[in-house]
């Protein structure tokens, strides 16, 4: 499971409006026919219109400043496990959701308790994901995605007079090296922009700064997991708690849906090689063979070397494991072990 929480991204007129986040989001609903367009839903509600979203989330800014972000997004993306796990059922993606934000308010740190009724939120299911720079299979084409852009400057360069040369056999390499890239999908290269195979189902949330009274500012953006200050004279609780928010997130999918979460899918895992890199690969040593197998199965899907896995504690050599460390931080990033 990847959650990711990014703050509203302010151009130069800092006009703070959520429309332009909404109409993206709206991107896989172009050329559809409205009963098939995919709406908002929040705690209570379904089938929310987008406009409602614009009004709403724009209307909920009191007391923010110009150059504050006056909403959140967050990103809730099952891996293709947890998808296979759950039928890749829509609806229990939207439960699971509902009970994600009760995890999101309860991450706060205030002098009273925030519930999920605190919380003005909309999110909305999409069913596509498309390649990036980050993704491995990119990078790991970017090689002859050069000699190709390369070899098209050469035929253009022809065509227009200003190079000599065949440029049927410029072509024939092109094709050639299109055909040797390592990741294909379809029997095309994988670009930037193409649609990841799979289930890809995630949650876009868009989740505004003020509480649903406009009163009281929330921000998951804090610096502080838990904090105290003086304002006006009084101690107040501030923060909010990412840790925990991340961990209760995960523990809610595998009790809601009976998900048996191998180690190196979980949160704990991520912190342990970011942190301590000896003690994550310790512990993954340490496991029963069958969910250690199963480990290395699904670090070898990510395109881990799982070869280089060390089989025993003398082979933990740093050079050996900062390596191995890398290949893992790289599947994380593109999200291919979905923690």
């Amino acid at each position: 499971m990847y959650i990711a929480i990014t703050r509203q991204q302010l151009g130069d007129n800092f006009k703070g409006s959520a429309r332009d986040f909404v109409n993206y989001l709206g991107k896989e609903n172009e050329g559809r026919e409205p009963e098939l367009q995919e709406g908002y839903f929040n705690q209570e509600e379904n089938n929310i219109d987008a406009e409602r979203v614009i009004a709403e989330i724009d209307a909920n800014t009191a007391k923010l400043k110009k150059r504050e972000p006056k909403f959140y997004s967050l990103v809730v993306s099952p891996s293709q496990r947890e998808l296979q796990h759950i039928g890749n059922d829509p609806e229990k993606l939207r439960q699971y959701t509902r009970e994600v934000m009760q995890a999101y308010a309860a991450s706060f740190y205030r002098d009273r308790e925030v519930t999920v009724k605190d919380i003005l939120y909309f999110a909305k299911l999409e069913r596509e994901r498309t390649y990036s720079e980050k993704d491995r299979e990119v990078k790991e084409n970017q090689a002859h995605a050069s000699k190709i852009l390369e070899l098209q400057h050469r035929v253009r360069a022809i065509n227009e007079g200003r190079e000599q040369g065949e440029i049927a056999k410029f072509r024939e390499q092109i094709n050639a090296l299109e055909r040797a890239a390592p990741h294909q999908l379809n029997g095309k290269r994988i670009v930037p922009g193409m649609a990841k195979e799979g289930h890809q189902s995630h949650i876009h949330i868009i989740v505004s700064r003020m509480d649903r009274t406009n009163t009281h500012s929330l921000s998951p953006g804090s610096k502080f997991r838990t904090s105290e200050t003086t304002l006006h004279g009084q101690t107040v609780k501030q923060g909010f708690d990412r840790d925990k928010f991340f961990r209760a997130a995960e523990k809610t999918f595998d009790k809601k849906f009976g998900y048996k979460r191998n180690f190196v899918e979980t949160y704990h895992a991520r912190n342990l090689l970011d942190k301590d890199p000896k003690r994550f690969f310790s512990a993954l040593l340490g496991l029963p063979t069958n969910e250690r197998q199963a480990a290395k199965q699904l670090l070898f899907k990510a395109g881990v070397k799982v070869p280089t896995i060390p089989v025993n504690k003398a082979q933990l050599a740093y050079k050996a494991m900062m390596q191995l460390k890398k290949g893992i931080g790289k599947a994380l990033e593109s999200g291919s072990i979905g923690i």
